[in-house]
């Protein structure tokens, strides 16, 4: 077993109870259907989390390649796949006795998801930078704008929907640039 297997051994398994938090939590949402004021925005904010996901398990199979890992870099994978559960752990809610109204919930719960994912775009320059050995600039450059993005959601959750829309665009972006 290679050290990269060993490494995203960890890594896979928190990106599988992120994936299966936010199906578990949709599925909630659709069995009490009777009690959930669906909305949009919410759906589109879960889809894009679950596109950074998949994403970080697609961009791992690209670090086979690094011979001799470090001890922090196990550390920032693990904590950036943590960082994504957080995410997707606070980006649906499920629903309770009482009505449940997704873009509500979002408003508050979302600033909760969206920190999660401001602290996985601070893992992005480690990976680009020191464990692929890409350009500085275009590697601080591309994950600010969805720390940016990030600290918006926080600071105007009244402003979700269209933070979902140009977050659900960076995520389309982001894919795009990596795949």
């Amino acid at each position: 077993m290679t050290q990269h297997e060993y490494i995203f051994i960890a890594v896979s398994i928190i990106l599988g109870l992120a994936i299966t938090r936010l199906l578990h939590t949709m599925a909630m949402q659709i069995r009490a259907h009777s009690r959930v004021v669906f909305h949009w925005s919410s759906a589109l904010w879960a889809f894009s989390i679950m596109l950074y996901i998949l994403q970080l398990w697609w961009v791992g199979w690209g670090l086979r390649t690094i011979v001799q890992w470090t001890f922090l870099d196990f550390i920032v994978l693990v904590f950036g796949s943590s960082c994504i559960y957080g995410a997707a752990e606070m980006a649906l809610s499920a629903p309770e006795e009482n009505t449940l109204d997704m873009l509500q919930e979002s408003q508050h719960l979302g600033r909760l998801s969206a920190l999660s994912m401001l602290l996985y775009f601070l893992v992005g320059p480690y990976v680009n930078i020191v464990m692929y050995k890409n350009a500085i600039i275009p590697s601080l450059a591309v994950p600010s704008v969805g720390i940016l993005l990030m600290v918006l959601v926080i600071v105007f959750p009244e402003r979700f929907r269209l933070w979902s829309v140009l977050f659900a665009l960076y995520s389309v972006t982001i894919i795009a640039l990596t795949v």
